[in-house]
């Protein structure tokens, strides 16, 4: 065997032979990097821990709700800083009014006009589609007239409706194009439509007037709803349009229309150009387009809990008040609007226990007294003294809740419309008297009191301009309770 064949013997020989154990390098580097993440993990557990104690003892849904509170409170400081400045705060003067008006019209309906329009505190414009007779005595009662564009290049396809709606769609741009200075929103309204403005601002400064609004509410028939839409504000209900959303609309308007001449009116116009600005309506029900026949008095009654805004199709109902004509009745409501608007017709429901009576106040408009005891949830449902706009006596035709007239000759309530009211600043209170309603009753059977021994119903309240302005969620439940206690008890009705 050579010298080379006994090396490789050897190199053969000690491949086979097992090599001792040694300490590995890798097993270290694993251990040094478990001991990392835990310790890494230990102090974020502690930190977490220390930054936590503070809401310990608070549940977790309260922290959530303290979370909620603080984005909310900001809001309310934000709000409560541009209220308290009077330079900055939203009022009448940031409002113009665009009036739709036809001029076959105009000298019965601008008496709705004068009852809430005041020219020294408050900008707009009458748009009509031709000329009337100037009159220069109502420059103080009444807002200047203009005559609106010709739309003679847009088609109008709708047989059943008239092509002045286009003419009147295009009042809010056309309105916007006359250059008026620190205007915060455009308010759309008819000639026959009556606002309350002090509610209508109420309103407004709820929402920004920097950003994107379409402001409104729905037709009271369900049918009108569903032919139009249930997302379109009803134009003589008036609706508001923040600055902003103006300004893009005027840009596209014009083209808009001409994309839709079949529709009907000047509302659904409207509404199918903010679809394609993509802006929603926003609902605020104080707007009121009364699409109704008849007597309002169930609608007035039992109105919504929010704001009075406007009232609509006053040439189509009966007067508010009977015996006396539609100006002569809202002439008369103007009455508790002056000394209360924030209060003017809400309802108070309570209970004369000692009689068995049930009184309904609808503050500054009527009173009800009903023998027997009915819920609120009943008594807070309209009843049907009036008719849909179709003229047909179908309780499922309407987009609310309503209840029937009673049929019962007991039941039927004894009615106290508003006379007079003032303010007695001894007791700090608003004293309102309502006189009965002299009209015949069935006989009755019922061995109880009969609300027929009183002539007059005087109401006690207190003047609340802030009522809309408490919003949080733990007043309102505050509110509600303190109602259902004065209806428990029944303590709060008086009798002359």
């Amino acid at each position: 065997m050579g010298e080379k064949e006994s090396e490789k013997l050897l190199f053969w020989e000690h491949m086979r032979t097992p090599i001792a154990p040694q300490h590995p390098t890798l097993p270290k580097l694993l251990v040094l990097l478990i001991l990392f993440v835990s310790l890494t993990y230990l102090v974020y557990t502690l930190k977490l821990v220390s930054t936590s104690r503070a809401c310990k003892d608070a549940p977790f849904s309260k922290t959530i709700i303290a979370v909620n509170a603080t984005a909310s409170a900001a809001a309310v400081l934000r709000r409560g800083s541009r209220e308290t400045n009077p330079e900055d705060r939203t009022d009448l003067r940031h409002l113009v009014f665009g009036i739709a008006a036809s001029a076959k019209l105009w000298d019965q309906r601008k008496s709705y006009i004068k009852l809430w329009y005041r020219a020294r505190d408050m900008r707009g414009v009458v748009w009509l589609d031709e000329k009337v007779k100037s009159e220069e005595n109502n420059s103080d009662t009444l807002p200047p007239v203009r005559i609106s564009g010709d739309t003679a290049r847009f088609k109008y396809t709708n047989r059943q409706g008239h092509r002045s709606a286009i003419r009147i769609s295009r009042i809010v741009s056309e309105t916007l194009r006359l250059g008026m200075k620190d205007v915060r929103w455009f308010v759309m309204g008819d000639d026959d439509t009556v606002f309350v403005t002090e509610n209508l601002i109420r309103v407004l400064r709820k929402y920004d007037h920097n950003e994107l609004y379409y402001i409104g509410s729905l037709s009271e028939s369900h049918l009108q709803n569903i032919f139009f839409s249930y997302n379109m504000a009803y134009g003589g209900g008036g609706f508001a349009i923040s600055y902003p959303l103006a300004k893009a609309l005027q840009k596209m308007q014009d083209r808009c229309i001409q994309r839709y001449p079949a529709l009907y009116g000047s509302d659904d116009r409207m509404q199918a150009c903010m679809a394609e600005l993509g802006v929603p309506l926003t609902k605020e029900i104080g707007f009121h387009q009364y699409d109704v026949y008849g007597n309002l008095f169930g609608l007035l009654a039992s109105h919504p809990v929010t704001p009075l805004v406007s009232l609509h199709h006053l040439d189509v109902v009966e007067p508010i008040f009977p015996n006396v004509t539609q100006v002569e009745a809202l002439q008369r409501l103007t009455i508790p609007m002056k000394l209360d608007s924030a209060g003017l017709m809400q309802q108070s429901i309570c209970y004369d226990k000692s009689k068995s009576w049930t009184v309904s106040v609808s503050w500054g408009f009527a009173v009800e007294i009903f023998r027997g005891v009915f819920s609120p949830r009943e008594m807070e449902m309209p009843s049907r003294t009036f008719l849909n706009w179709y003229r047909r006596a179908d309780y499922t035709a309407y987009a609310f809740n309503t209840r029937p007239v009673s049929r019962n000759p007991c039941q039927k309530p004894f009615v106290f419309y508003f006379s007079k009211a003032k303010y007695n600043s001894t007791m700090q209170q608003i004293v309102s008297e309502y006189e009965r309603h002299r009209v015949p009753h069935p006989d009755c059977r019922w061995k109880m009191a009969n609300p027929a021994a009183f002539d007059k119903v005087e109401v006690y309240k207190k003047p609340d301009p802030h009522l809309w302005d408490r919003v949080s969620s733990e007043e309102k439940l505050l509110q509600s309770e303190e109602v259902k206690g004065e209806r428990d008890h029944g303590d709060r009705c008086g009798y002359v």
